[in-house]
């Protein structure tokens, strides 16, 4: 059996075939979304291939540079930074950026990602320089928004826009952290001793309010008490008046309706002789009248008080 050998001609028509194939592939160009190709034609730019299909001329156009349109965060190393009281610490952070213009991007600066990172970091010393180490921990807001303004006011012929800048870390020396560790720690000793006292006082006081406003109750239950007790002594004494007025006016009614004054005698004689009789009971010096054996003459003169008043008043009616 023979093998088979090209002829001329296959290897020709393959060698034209592989020619097409690379002609197509150098004019077609299929640019993805936020994505930005420029082109240059014999070495210079021609145009700018956005989104989409393009052909171009082979072998005279070609896609110089590629560039993509979405937000970029470059990482910012770790630099070391003077601060305005002299002491040095280390700075990093995030730095965002986003391609507007390709063209500037391409022809403005050789590598916009670099020299953006390097202007920040200058920016940053520059910033780190005006505060003191304990301010650069209050003022992020503050070295953001500088770092921020400076790189995209230089960024601006490059074709990029920076949208922020964020500081990662702020890292002093050990020594520093270790006073600051001690100040942190007496600052928090101090607002718990100052609470605590504060609470200790506030206790004294409300026990003090509490004793006073139970002196002040207990003074008011005795005042109510002594104003409750004179009024009852009151009454009892206009009672007993007037339980006395009128056992008065009823003894006086009595007396003068018939008999009545035969009875206030008797009662009066039997009185006498009562509280004689208790005088002669005990070891008392008294004088005896001398008609004391006649008992009518010792009425006839207990019942005289009463027959004088009576008498009296039948003489002056």
């Amino acid at each position: 059996m023979l093998a088979w050998a090209p002829d001329v001609t296959t290897i020709i028509l393959a060698g034209v075939l592989f020619l097409a194939l690379i002609i197509f592939i150098k004019t077609i160009r299929i640019v993805p979304q936020k994505k930005a190709c420029i082109v240059e034609r014999l070495g210079k730019y021609l145009t700018t291939l956005e989104a989409g299909f393009h052909i171009l001329k082979p072998f005279i156009d070609r896609v110089a540079y590629k560039h993509t349109l979405k937000e970029q965060a470059v990482d910012v190393p770790p630099q070391a930074c003077i601060t305005k009281d002299n002491i040095a610490v280390e700075v990093d952070g995030i730095l965002y950026m986003q391609v507007v213009d390709a063209k500037k991007a391409s022809y403005g600066i050789d590598n916009y990602r670099f020299a953006a990172t390097q202007l920040a970091q200058t920016t940053m010393r520059s910033v780190m320089g005006k505060l003191d180490l304990d301010r650069t921990f209050e003022e992020r807001e503050t070295i953001n928004s500088v770092i921020v303004g400076a790189v995209d006011k230089a960024s601006d012929p490059w074709g990029v826009k920076v949208t922020r800048y964020e500081v990662k870390n702020i890292l002093p020396p050990q020594s520093i952290k270790d006073a600051m560790e001690k100040h942190m720690r007496a600052e928090r000793e101090k607002r718990a001793t100052i609470a605590e006292s504060e609470g200790d006082r506030q206790a004294k006081i409300n026990r003090a309010e509490g004793l006073k406003q139970e002196m002040i109750a207990t003074s008011e239950g005795e005042k109510q008490k002594r104003i409750n007790e004179a009024e009852g002594r009151a009454i009892e004494i206009q009672k007993v008046a007037e339980a006395t007025a009128n056992g008065i006016k009823a003894i006086a009614a009595s007396i003068q309706e018939k008999g009545g004054i035969e009875a206030v005698n008797l009662r009066v004689a039997e009185q006498y002789l009562h509280q004689f009789g208790k005088l002669a009971g005990t070891n008392n010096s008294i004088i005896v009248p001398s008609n004391l054996s006649d008992i009518a003459g010792v009425i006839k003169i207990a019942t005289s008080v009463i027959n004088q008043p009576s008498g009296a008043e039948s003489k002056s009616a």
